[in-house]
């Protein structure tokens, strides 16, 4: 497969995640809420209204310049209109400037956010509609089985119809897609290859309320996002590696033989049962050589103590607001 178009440089701002913190150190190209806030003039006084909240959730604005021209992506929208609608006021967030939307899969804490971010976008063009990326298993409904046996539904991601409403033109498929004028690869589905990523096995989703519930360990639906940006190699977003996160790495190198990674940034899903796969997991990442990890959202703190005490300044996890330039 041919490589995306290498983008002269990448922003990365963080919309929603489930934690804020603006008091850590950070790399002088990661900017934290409260500095990006101060030196946007967004801020005047330090106060619980004028920051943004942490929510379980994830929400990625991915700014990719080429020469004078920029493609803006809106990755996920967290799991609600409410948070998203908020943090994206305070951060200042330019609707008018989002080409595309990806849902990189059907859980409702990526997708909470989507209608609103739709109809932000059109109203801000004031004509036109948006593209929404999303692939055709999105829109069953999921649950979690609990230790009783009793099933604990999930609420659905936006169907297509209310998405249609609020404006936006809904492209599905499970195939690999080019977007925003070749800036950023939408894969397919990952194929899992490792014999520990094995999913979530109390995952389960049926295809309409009343229907039988199906085991969906694998949650197939989930996609990554992969920008080339020049001279570095592919930063690799995936936003809760139901896939694993090792074949994640590999898929995006089995695609783009000439472009290794060398950044990732999202959830990584090494949390409550998949504690178990930390050890390997970090073993395989480091096979990768690469320059940044960037975990968040359902990461867990286990797995990214681990990964501080295996790659130390090379870890930079995510908070709100958190703005980083590569």
């Amino acid at each position: 497969m041919n490589a995306s178009v290498a983008v002269d440089s990448l922003e990365i701002l963080v919309i929603v995640d489930n934690v804020t913190d603006s008091l850590s150190t950070n790399p002088p190209w990661v900017e934290p809420e409260w500095r990006g806030l101060l030196t946007r003039g967004r801020i005047r006084v330090l106060s619980g209204p004028s920051i943004c909240c942490g929510h379980h959730g994830l929400s990625l604005l991915l700014k990719a310049r080429i020469g004078d021209t920029t493609q803006t992506l809106l990755f996920d929208t967290g799991a609600e209109r409410q948070t998203f609608e908020r943090n994206s006021r305070i951060l200042g967030v330019d609707f008018g400037a989002i080409t595309d939307i990806v849902l990189s899969h059907g859980h409702w804490d990526h997708a909470g956010g989507m209608v609103a971010a739709v109809e932000q976008v059109v109203q801000s063009r004031g004509t036109g509609n948006v593209n929404c990326y999303m692939h055709p298993g999105m829109f069953s409904q999921r649950g979690t089985t609990l230790p009783s046996g009793v099933i604990f539904p999930m609420e659905s991601v936006p169907t297509k119809e209310d998405l249609v409403s609020a404006g936006a033109t809904v492209l599905c498929t499970d195939k690999p897609q080019f977007i925003g004028q070749g800036s950023f690869y939408v894969s397919g589905e990952i194929p899992r290859v490792t014999p520990y990523e094995r999913g979530l096995v109390n995952q389960v989703r049926r295809s309409h309320e009343g229907a039988e519930w199906e085991p969906d360990p694998l949650v197939m639906d989930e996609r990554y996002v992969s920008v080339n940006v020049k001279g570095r190699g592919q930063f690799i977003f995936s936003a809760c590696s139901h896939a694993g996160i090792i074949n994640v790495l590999k898929h995006a190198c089995a695609a783009f033989p000439q472009v290794p990674p060398f950044a990732i940034m999202g959830g990584l899903h090494l949390s409550g049962p998949t504690e178990a796969i930390i050890p390997e997991t970090i073993s395989d990442m480091e096979k990768f050589g690469l320059e940044l990890f960037a975990p968040g959202h359902c990461t867990g703190w286990r797995a990214i103590s681990a990964m501080d005490r295996a790659f130390k300044d090379r870890v930079v996890p995510l908070a709100v607001g958190k703005r980083f330039t590569v």
